[in-house]
């Protein structure tokens, strides 16, 4: 088997998405536009994000027999992603409602579906592709036991990358196999809860290191993004675009940090890639639709810590 830069672990999702002039509040409804239907689901998103980029990409996930089924695989495959680890039945594809406000910031609910019944024995028999990844990446769409065994079954010498979203308390051995943990804002108020000291995100991500990760990256949106080691604490810019659709932006910025680590380059810079992606992300719609070529990226502008 051929090695791959990037295994990941995760949720496959249809999203179902209505552009709305804002939210509801309780009890109120809300006029909205067409009803659109695309591919998503974290895991799924990362997956078409990195072999977008070029990142040689297998996806373990599970769908339903359904046509939100065959919309998914159908999208993995002609992004190039390799979907021997993609099981299918056992429920309905999982389903994400999805409003996008005129300034581009959405409001997901999820529907798990067969994203629930991706199960840690679906993962050690699986055994092949973590033997073959250097990077394996998972996020908290799919039952935290099956993100247990991912790091059970990683391979010596992979890294593992982990998104906690949506967000929960971890196990000491999740957090100490991140390299890095990433998390945004709210995930990370979520995850440090009352341990959360003051208001300024370099302490956020100070305290989340003391968790127990290798390394952390906090996710700033239009202000880009901090990265914490043992080395310290570096501040990577972002880039600046008239956002569309943030809908699936931290799934590419997580994609594109796991394929650049892959490929040897330290955090800081692979991180200062990943802001350019993740901007790249936000000027179109949808999640996976939106993703950027290597080329597009760079067409945005150079930037940032060691680039």
């Amino acid at each position: 088997m051929d090695d791959y830069d990037l295994l990941v672990v995760g949720s496959a999702n249809a999203d179902l998405v209505i552009g709305v002039e804002r939210r509801p509040g309780p009890g109120e409804t809300v006029l909205g536009s067409d009803l659109a239907v695309h591919p998503g689901g974290k895991g799924a998103n990362q997956a078409v994000a990195a072999a977008r980029l070029g990142a040689r990409t297998a996806l373990l996930a599970r769908v339903g027999d359904d046509a939100h089924g065959r919309l998914l695989l159908d999208s993995q495959r002609r992004a190039g992603v390799d979907t021997a680890g993609v099981l299918v039945g056992g429920a309905p594809t999982g389903v994400a409602l999805i409003t996008v406000d005129p300034s581009g910031d959405n409001s997901i609910v999820v529907s798990p579906g067969a994203n629930a019944r991706l199960t840690p024995a679906d993962v050690r028999a699986a055994a092949s592709l973590f033997r073959a990844s250097r990077v394996v990446s998972a996020q908290l769409e799919i039952p935290l036991e099956t993100v247990e065994e991912v790091v059970r079954n990683l391979a010596a010498g992979s890294r593992f990358v982990l998104n906690p979203s949506p967000p929960r308390p971890l196990p000491p051995q999740v957090l100490a196999a991140c390299d890095p943990l990433i998390v945004n804002e709210h995930e990370a108020k979520v995850i440090l809860g009352d341990a959360l000291v003051g208001e300024e995100p370099a302490d956020w991500a100070r305290n989340l290191l003391a968790r127990g990760p290798r390394s952390v990256v906090v996710t700033l949106g239009a202000h880009g993004a901090l990265v914490a080691s043992a080395e310290g604490v570096a501040r990577v810019p972002s880039v600046r675009v008239a956002a569309v659709d943030t809908t699936g932006a931290g799934d590419a910025f997580t994609a594109a940090l796991a394929h650049r680590l892959g490929t040897g380059a330290g955090l800081v810079r692979a991180a200062a890639w990943a802001a350019r992606v993740g901007a790249a992300a936000v000027t179109k719609e949808g999640a996976q639709a939106s993703f950027p070529t290597a080329a597009e990226v760079e067409a945005l502008g150079r930037g940032g810590p060691g680039e």
